[in-house]
């Protein structure tokens, strides 16, 4: 800022309270603050000010709606897949429409699954790489 640095800061802040002493200087320190709290708020209200006459605010109302960090991917998937399984009932619904519950296979798969589940892999996640880039992987365990 001007090209002012912490000990050039400090050194005119030593001849400031040098020069006004060191009876004054509260009062003259409350001022400063007093004023640089006034312009802050000026500051703002005059950017306020701005947005809303240049119409900033719903141009960025617009761009919000299209950040693409809204689209998550394996949300959009899982959302395709939910609306295929709807689609495939209400197709086997409008030929049958007895066909309330699942169809013989659908039941047959959901008994298997639950009498035989899948054993789970031996080994365990690790994260590994820098805070900024965390990574997870794999080790498997060893048999």
């Amino acid at each position: 800022m001007f090209g002012l640095t912490i000990e050039k800061l400090f050194l005119v802040a030593l001849i400031a309270a040098v020069i006004i002493g060191p009876r004054r200087l509260p009062e003259y320190a409350g001022r400063l603050g007093a004023l640089v709290r006034r312009a802050t708020l000026l500051a703002g209200h005059a950017a306020r000010r701005a947005e809303q006459e240049a119409g900033v605010a719903s141009i960025r109302e617009e761009w919000t709606a299209l950040d693409p960090r809204q689209y998550d991917p394996r949300r959009i998937i899982r959302d395709a897949w939910a609306a295929g399984e709807v689609s495939e009932r209400s197709e086997r619904r409008s030929i049958d429409p007895r066909a309330d519950g699942p169809t013989a296979d659908e039941a047959t798969a959901d008994v298997v699954d639950d009498v035989r589940p899948e054993p789970e892999p031996a080994g365990a996640w690790i994260v590994a790489g820098s805070s900024g880039h965390p990574r997870r992987v794999w080790v498997p365990a060893d048999s």
